[in-house]
Formats: C-alpha cells, structure tokens, sequence
C-alpha cells in the first residue's frame, strides 16, 4: 500500500493522508482491528513454515502440529495452504470444531503474499468465527419449515371448512355468509396463535376472542374452572367450535336475548393414566326440543360433533333439550399444555 495525499471534498473537509506500508501507526491500527474484530492471523513462508501469528482464538493455535485442530480439518487446512503456495490463488474453507457448548463454525481465508514480480513470499491465514451466523440460519430455516407446516395444516383445515360449508349452505349467498364467517374466526385464533410465538393460545381468551366478534367485551360469557394453554392445532379447531357456538347463541340462544349469558366449563379430568381436558359450553335456550333431522346436517353441528374432536382424536356431545343447550367437548392430553 501506499501513502494518499491529503485533498479537499466538496464540502471542504480534508481526507486524512494514509500511512505507508512501513508506518507504525498502520501496524498497530491494524492490530486493533484485528483483536476488536476477534479476526486470527497466521503468516508463513514460502515453505509454510510459521514466522508469526497475531490474536490467535482458542482452539486455534499456531505452535501445535495442524494448530491445534482435529486431523481431518489440519489436512483440508494443510492442503489448501499448500495448493495456494503453489499456484498463488486464493482459497475459502468453512470449517467445523467440537467445542464445550457444541459445534463451533470458522471462515478461513487462505492468500499469497506475492512480491512485486510475482515471486512468492508467504501465505497468510485469516480465520473468524462464525457460530453465531451459523445458529441463526439454523433457527430460520427451522422456523421456515415449522411456517410451512402450518401453512399447509391451515390450508386444509380452510379447504375442509369450504367444502362442508358448501355442503350445507341454501345458495351461494349463505355460503359466502358462513365460510367469511368461518375465515374470521380462523383469523382471530391465528392471530393468538402467532402473537405466542406459535406457542397457541390460551383457552380463555380464544373462547373471549370468537365470541367479542359479535359482543362487545364479550359480556354475556362466565368462565368457571381450568385456562390451559392450547397448542396451535387444538387453538384453531377450539376457536371454529366456540365459533360456530357463539353464531348460534347470538342468533337464536341466550346471548340473543338481554341479560342473557353463556357459561364455559373447564376441568382436567383423568383418562387413564393421561390427564384430559373436558370443556362444557351451557345456556338456556327457548323452544329448543328435540333435533330435527335437518338440524343434523347444517355444518354448524357436523363441526362440533365429528370435524372438531375428530382434529383433536377427541370426542364431542351436543344436546338440546328442556329449553338449554349443551355443548361437551373432551380434549386428549397432548393437545394443551398440563398445569
């Protein structure tokens, strides 16, 4: 390198002369830089044999055979150095160490140090970890496959809906009702589900979110009992149930009706050796009576009945009768997390 003279920008300010080669001050820059940077620096001679290394990172080390690295990467290693002492261009390895905490990663940068005529002279190392980089394309490319998952879950939960929508829908006006409808309360559980960090969502405030839809604050609803955490999957088919629950009450039920009121139940009830959790939704209706078989084929009860528990591998009960409606939903361990 060679020393710049000193010239004026536009804006007047003066750009500082650069050291020569010979400087101190450029040697001992550099030397900051290196140490600040956590970069290693290993010079040889012509004949690889090491004349000085600088700020040298543990495993690292330039007065053992192979540095100090496993034989397998001191070969790779060796054999580069070797091939650039011999035809002067440079090379790039990526290269793997055990360590205390797990696999540690390093780039090393190999490069002739020619003289002016071409003759060589050395070959300079330069080595900096990389394990931090490495683990953070590691965990993103993990969350990318996890969102693809999910994508693909979603997409068949949203294909299943518009087909039984489609199914039991009088017209294509009440389709496009009914499925936007069920669309949103996909939406409202993703949005808990993603805000968790893919965790899920808690059972409460799915059940509060779906019903807040259609009443303010979601007055009307009374908790009683367990707020387990729902893993994704059991958040969104939860949430579709107390959806197509809460439709139904607003429409015909007691949250139709002023001072009117549901109540969900929740309890850890034992199955086995594997705790279950059972979830209850309860109100009064008027003029229930018994089902007609028509009732039976509108999507609202095949969803509570056989699409919901059947996502879960749990089980369902709907009934209507002497004026109240009852809703019982039992959810296999592995769907919520267990307090």
């Amino acid at each position: 390198m060679t020393s710049s003279r000193g010239r004026q920008t536009a804006g007047g300010d003066e750009i500082i002369t650069l050291p020569g080669e010979g400087d101190p001050q450029l040697g001992r820059a550099l030397l900051h830089a290196l140490r600040n940077a956590d970069i290693s620096v290993l010079y040889q001679d012509a004949g690889l044999k090491t004349i000085w290394a600088h700020n040298m990172l543990d495993p690292w080390a330039y007065d053992k055979p192979g540095h100090g690295l496993p034989p397998l990467q001191a070969e790779r290693l060796d054999a580069a150095r070797r091939n650039v002492a011999a035809t002067g261009e440079p090379e790039r390895l990526e290269i793997s160490l055990p360590g205390e905490t797990g696999v540690r990663w390093f780039n090393v940068w190999i490069d002739a140090d020619q003289a002016s005529d071409g003759a060589m002279q050395g070959v300079v190392t330069t080595q900096i970890e990389i394990t931090e980089q490495k683990r953070r394309e590691q965990t993103l490319k993990t969350l990318l496959r996890e969102v693809s998952h999910r994508s693909k879950n979603l997409l068949a939960i949203i294909q299943s809906i518009a087909s039984q929508t489609g199914r039991y829908s009088d017209g294509i006006a009440d389709f496009l009702t009914r499925f936007r409808g069920r669309l949103q309360s996909l939406s409202s559980s993703q949005d808990l589900v993603t805000s968790s960090n893919w965790r899920g969502a808690e059972l409460h405030a799915l059940i509060s979110g779906q019903v807040a839809r259609y009443m303010p604050d979601a007055q009307g609803l009374r908790f009683e009992g367990a707020n387990p955490y729902l893993n994704p999957n059991a958040a969104l088919h939860i949430g579709l149930a107390m959806h197509e629950l809460a439709v139904n009450s607003i429409s015909y039920g007691a949250l139709s009706r002023p001072g009117g009121y549901v109540e969900v139940k929740a309890h850890m009830a034992e199955s086995g050796e594997t705790p279950s959790l059972s979830v209850m939704w309860s109100e009064a209706i008027a003029g229930a009576g018994d089902r007609s078989s028509a009732h039976r084929r509108r999507f609202g009860s095949v969803a509570l009945e056989r699409v919901v528990p059947v996502s879960l591998n749990g089980t369902a009960e709907l009934s209507m009768a002497n004026g109240r409606l009852e809703y019982r939903l039992n959810v296999p361990q592995g769907n919520f997390e267990a307090e």
